[in-house]
């Protein structure tokens, strides 16, 4: 019954990965249509993060009362819902108001089968669910790149995987019960309510929170700007950028999917540091001027390198903080997360409007100095050194 469960779970995190990389791999061609400016993407990128802040912030409160299947289910409806707005948009502010309920639909579901799987499950299975998600992200530009190439119309991809969104939903309302006999729903129901200012007290828990604003920072910046930065800084067309960036995802899904092998030798906290390492040297690769060749291999080993680090870190929580204080915090965690995928890659447009798109790497890089400044922080912190539960 659990390993059934884990699967749903796996099918779940498909749903939550289809959308996330879309708007970057579309936006080059959205812009012009909407007759808005190329920075606007950050606009619509803070809405939908946003609304993922408010809901993960919450997501505590909201789990205990509604339970994590419903909570699932209902979460992935709001984005089906939001996706099939985007498909009939024809104007910005009609985009913004669709990204709300995306946003909205993201946070609580994230933060509890996050939780769920850290506490029940080994650190291969975290890996593998984040592939799961890795999967839905790689293939959100291939049906978008698919669609622009056969209708010229952005629009078709987002119809496409809404409707893809509205059968996962369906699998999600068939299954509701198998939560609950899983004794998920009682379990939750023991835990209590945590003041913020509690788990702010806790040790590493403020560099627990930095590492996910800068991890999430550099994900989100690549998947957004990176199209981008291809079509205007590398002149590369939008229908190759879409692709190329495919392979940043598809980096991250590959990479989780051996990371769950790898995790049965390496501790979680070694698989952080060679992901950071391997990300390193793919942010060196976009900033080397040797011509576009150092691009593709760059993006995919930016998504490699990404892979092994949120994962390896959700699965430390119960460990670096205790199984009471685990869904208490890893709301917040997922919370600062999308503080960081609200507020940088919008900062990095702006910056880039006013100096230049060739400062991508570099900003990248400079997340990623600060990431691991703070990893190393909330190792020595929590004295953590096994790594794995």
């Amino acid at each position: 019954m659990m390993m059934f469960l884990l699967v749903i779970i796996y099918i779940a995190f498909i749903s939550l990965g289809l959308p996330d990389s879309l708007l970057g791999s579309a936006w080059p061609s959205m812009y012009g249509e909407l007759s808005v400016p190329v920075s606007y993407a950050g606009m619509v990128s803070m809405i939908i993060a946003g609304g993922t802040i408010l809901s993960s912030f919450f997501s505590e409160r909201v789990i205990k009362r509604f339970g994590t299947g419903a909570v699932t289910a209902v979460s992935v409806f709001m984005t089906a819902a939001a996706l099939l707005g985007f498909s009939v948009s024809g104007s910005f502010p009609a985009l913004c108001v669709c990204a709300v309920p995306l946003g909205l639909g993201a946070g609580s579901v994230d933060a509890a089968l996050n939780n769920y799987v850290a506490l029940h499950f080994k650190a291969k299975h975290m890996n593998w669910l984040h592939c799961f998600w890795g999967i839905g992200a790689t293939t959100g530009p291939v049906i978008l790149s698919y669609c622009l190439l056969h209708t010229g119309n952005w629009k078709t991809g987002y119809r496409v995987i809404g409707l893809i969104q509205l059968i996962l939903v369906i699998l999600l309302i068939v299954t509701l019960p198998l939560w609950k006999k899983t004794g998920q729903e009682e379990e939750k129901e023991e835990k209590v309510s945590i003041r913020l200012s509690e788990l702010l007290r806790l040790p590493g828990a403020k560099a627990a929170l930095a590492s996910f604003f800068c991890y999430c920072s550099v994900e989100a910046t690549t998947g957004l700007w990176g199209s981008s930065y291809l079509v205007m800084v590398r002149g590369i067309d939008a229908n190759t950028a879409a692709r190329w960036i495919a392979f940043f995802y598809f980096g991250i899904t590959f990479g989780r999917f051996l990371s769950g092998f790898v995790t049965m030798k390496l501790t979680n906290r070694q698989l952080v540091g060679v992901g950071q390492a391997i990300l390193a040297l793919g942010v060196v690769f976009l900033v080397l001027p040797f011509g576009n060749a150092l691009l593709l291999p760059g993006f995919f080993l930016v998504g490699l390198g990404c892979a092994p680090i949120y994962p390896s870190l959700l699965h430390e929580t119960p460990v670096n903080f205790g199984a009471r204080y685990s869904q208490a915090i890893m709301g917040i965690q997922m919370a600062c997360a999308y503080v960081g995928t609200t507020f940088m890659p919008p900062l990095f447009g702006l910056l880039a409007s006013h100096v230049s798109y060739r400062l991508f790497g570099f900003y990248l890089g400079g997340l990623l100095l600060v990431m691991i400044l703070m990893v190393n922080l909330l190792n020595r912190k929590t004295g953590n050194q096994t790594g794995k539960l």
